[in-house]
């Protein structure tokens, strides 16, 4: 059965639509969260809620939940009874990136040996200045390539001694799900708007002069 959520993959004005709005809104978000010209931590919220306000516009707020619980350490929001991961990350390559994040190393462990996937991820290759793309990467892909490769190429662990800052999808592991038959893609060039006049303070002052 097709889910709901392909249809950001296959309708042309969607795409076109993603194609376009997609940098700049990230370019916004990235103005509104750094500081001296650095990013800071909450810009991967920033964007996940851009996402999910794409999923609010296509299939409306009464088909998206966005109050998930904290002890679901995947799912992001749930689309029409289907829960989603959302993942971005900024490179010209496709790297891995975080499943959990946690400091505690024992628990970074009993979360891999416990694994297994169980919702898409909808990931978002950033990479300002050339191409990247949005990727809806299946459930039943990511269970594939964890079952045929194995934990040891699927997982990056923190190294011993270290401070550990959770559980990555390794490099190899990402590059072959964006790869795999079931994967959805959307290719977006990845350019910065220079006309860009965008303060992140505007708004809240003009709150503050309303009477």
């Amino acid at each position: 059965m097709t889910k709901k959520i392909h249809e950001l993959f296959d309708e042309k004005y969607l795409i076109k639509k993603i194609k376009e709005k997609l940098p700049y809104l990230f370019q916004l978000a990235e103005i509104d969260n750094s500081r001296d010209g650095k990013l800071g931590m909450e810009i991967g919220s920033a964007r996940e809620r851009i996402v999910i306000a794409l999923l609010i516009y296509k299939f409306g707020e009464e088909n998206i939940k966005t109050d998930i619980g904290i002890t679901e350490s995947e799912t992001d929001v749930i689309v029409f009874d289907e829960p989603i991961s959302i993942k971005t990350v900024t490179n010209k390559k496709i790297v891995g990136v975080k499943l959990i994040w946690t400091v505690d190393a024992q628990k970074a462990l009993e979360f891999i040996n416990n694994y297994s996937p169980n919702c898409d991820i909808l990931f978002v290759h950033i990479n300002w200045g050339g191409k990247g793309a949005m990727y809806l990467l299946s459930k039943e892909g990511q269970q594939e390539i964890l079952s045929k490769h194995g934990k040891e190429f699927y997982f990056k662990l923190p190294k011993q001694g270290t401070n550990p800052r959770g559980v990555e999808i390794t490099n190899e592991a990402i590059n072959k799900l964006v790869e795999h038959p079931t994967t959805k893609k959307i290719e977006i060039d990845w350019s910065r708007d220079d006309s860009v006049d965008y303060n992140a303070y505007d708004r809240w002052v003009d709150h503050w002069k309303e009477e």
